[in-house]
């Protein structure tokens, strides 16, 4: 779609009037029709403001002119998955697994590597080949490039030691010690737990990047261990396969 469609489109799907999408992005009514006849399209801080009015990327307000590609792992982009940075906004050039209210989250290429694989090996692509390919492609990518500039001398990966250290002195029963913590985005692991009432709740935010990581429980069986966390909480559950009939078993704010 043209910019002047998609406007028009986000308008009236949020239910506003073009006096009342003019209010709130401090222009007049007569931009906003501009914009829908494809007289004019909105500058720079405009644009950044419809984006962050209707949760949409700025491609997006564009007509996607281009392909948007995290750039620390290479994924393509789409606006549901696009990283935010402290105060919601999008932040285009990477995805929400990369990168996090203003955090980058891979320090280690290798470790981001072996992150990858499970999600890109298939039947036509081996692990041998996904391996080679994100061996030859990340050192091409802006993050990568830039590390020296970009990284924060360490301080996330202490930041993950100090979390795996407090989980694991939480010394819960069956639940074999944590090693790594990966980044995981809300709206995937959002499970619902069953209160004593009977209705379900859902602690998490779908649009907000955690740390954790799935264990298998040294009761063997169908369940796994879940470990959720980010500098405010740490949370343990237990479920089955896909995250079938979750269990609480732990919510500790830090």
């Amino acid at each position: 779609m043209s910019t002047k469609e998609v406007i028009y489109e986000l308008r009236t799907k949020n239910g506003l009037s073009q006096d009342e999408l003019a209010e709130k992005v401090f222009v007049t009514r007569q931009a906003v029709s501009r914009w829908e006849t494809g007289e004019t399209v909105p500058n720079t801080e405009t644009l950044k403001l419809l984006s962050k009015l209707f949760d949409v990327s700025i491609n997006t307000l564009l007509g996607s002119p281009r392909q948007l590609r995290c750039q620390c792992c290479g994924m393509p982009l789409e606006d549901s998955i696009i990283s935010r940075e402290k105060d919601g906004t999008l932040n285009e050039d990477y995805c929400q697994w990369c990168y996090a209210d203003g955090t980058y989250t891979y320090s280690d290429m290798d470790e981001l590597i072996e992150t990858c694989l499970p999600h890109m090996v298939n039947e036509n692509f081996t692990e041998e080949q996904a391996r080679a390919y994100m061996k030859q492609m990340l050192p091409n990518l802006d993050y990568w490039k830039r590390y020296e500039e970009l990284s924060d001398n360490g301080e996330f990966d202490a930041f993950k030691q100090q979390l795996i250290d407090e989980i694991n002195d939480l010394h819960i029963e069956g639940m074999p010690k944590l090693e790594k913590l990966n980044a995981l985005v809300g709206q995937y692991v959002n499970l619902p737990y069953r209160l004593p009432s009977g209705a379900e709740v859902k602690f998490l935010n779908d649009k907000t990047t955690y740390l954790g990581n799935q264990l298998e429980s040294e009761f063997g069986g169908d369940r796994c261990f879940g470990v959720l966390a980010n500098m405010d909480f740490i949370m343990v559950c237990t479920y089955e396969k896909d995250g079938v009939n979750p269990e609480l078993v732990l919510y500790k704010k830090r």
